[in-house]
This record gives structure tokens, C-alpha cells and sequence, in this order.
């Protein structure tokens, strides 16, 4: 292939990069088109991020924490971003999907804000379709080592404020994420073939 064409596209990876920053993993490593667990970044609140019911009902899924901080989860999946590059970067638009071929509820697990919680006074990140503005979220950077995602629904008259994405213990302790004013703070965590295969069929 042209030389020029590499030249254009490691250009463009440096400016990118440079403007918006990229997210990466535990061992420093920029995140690609992989799986990866999120994981707490303080220690003893809890492990990664799995799908459950709410109120009683199986089904639908909200996007919860588990319980044991030994037990890191499922991964997620990130895409749909506008730089039409590989690579996470922060403050950028993009979906997240709960890495699972297939559940008992047989639901899209892409995470969205749900409709207002009249119980709760909550709005809790639901799994379902990656079909309207509330199924869009951003990472971005909080102190050295952290990140936290954030929903930023654009309105037509104040343009654009983001609310953070953080941790609502309900009624039976269940960890939920929602929108909150304190942030979830977390890290990211490369997952390989066989831990997806496993956890799939075990949903």
C-alpha cells in the first residue's frame, strides 16, 4: 500500500490522540475493539458490572455492580464513536455494550438512560438498543489513574451538560449505576476469548 496513506493515518492517530486523549487499560495500553471489564478503581465497594432485573421483575436488565469485589463481571464492548479511528478516546460519544451473545430476557444489552424511576428518583442505565440519543456516553479522564462515564444529552437551549454515571445502592443493597453527582470511578481491564465464551453461556 502507498507509503503517503501510513503517513496520513499515524498523522491523524497523533492529532486525534493529542486533541481528545485515549483511554487505556490496566497495563497502559490503548483501548481498541476489544473486551474489556470495568472494574472499581477503590477497592472493597464492590467488583465489576453485570445485568440485573429491578423491583422484583427478571426482566428488563439495569446495569448493576457486583456485589464481591473478587468477581469482575462481564465485559463491556465500545463503538459507534464519530473519529472514525480504532482506538477509545475520551470525551467522544460512543455506545457501550455488555459483551454477551445471548440472555434469558432476549434483549440488546447496549447500556441507555432509562425512563425516570418515580420509587427510586432515579434514572438508571438500562440494557436495551443503541437506538436514540440516550444510548450515547463518554469516558473521560478523573485524576491519575481513574476514569468515569458520563451522559451528555445535547438540549436545544443550554447545549450540552453532562451528568455523571454513578452507584445507587436501592432497597436489597443491589449496586445500580445511574446518573449521580459523585461518579463512579473505574478502570479498564483487557478480557480474553475464553472468559466471554464462559460468561456467556452462563447469562
Amino acid at each position: 500500500m502507498n507509503p503517503t496513506f501510513y503517513f496520513v493515518l499515524a498523522l491523524t492517530l497523533v492529532l486525534v490522540t493529542n486533541t481528545y486523549g485515549a483511554v487505556l487499560d490496566t497495563d497502559g495500553d490503548i483501548i481498541f475493539l476489544g473486551s474489556y471489564y470495568v472494574l472499581p478503581v477503590v477497592r472493597g465497594r464492590g467488583g465489576g458490572l453485570t445485568l440485573r432485573g429491578r423491583g422484583g421483575e427478571l426482566c428488563p436488565y439495569d446495569i448493576v455492580q457486583e456485589s464481591s469485589e473478587l468477581d469482575e463481571g462481564i465485559p463491556v464492548r465500545f463503538s459507534n464513536w464519530k473519529p472514525k479511528i480504532a482506538l477509545v478516546l475520551e470525551s467522544v460519544d460512543l455506545n457501550i455494550k455488555t459483551d454477551v451473545e445471548a440472555t434469558i430476557c432476549f434483549q440488546s444489552t447496549y447500556w441507555r438512560v432509562g425512563e425516570f424511576d418515580e420509587e427510586r428518583k432515579q434514572y438508571f442505565i438500562q440494557a436495551g438498543l443503541q437506538d436514540s440519543p440516550n444510548s450515547f456516553f463518554q469516558i473521560k479522564k478523573s485524576g491519575d489513574d481513574a476514569y468515569k462515564f458520563v451522559f451528555c444529552p445535547q438540549t436545544s437551549d443550554s447545549g450540552r451538560q453532562c451528568r455523571n454515571v454513578g452507584i445507587f445502592v436501592d432497597e436489597i443493597g443491589v449496586r445500580r449505576l445511574a446518573l449521580r453527582s459523585e461518579p463512579f470511578l473505574v478502570m479498564f481491564k483487557k478480557a480474553n476469548v475464553t472468559e466471554i465464551a464462559s460468561k456467556s453461556m452462563s447469562m
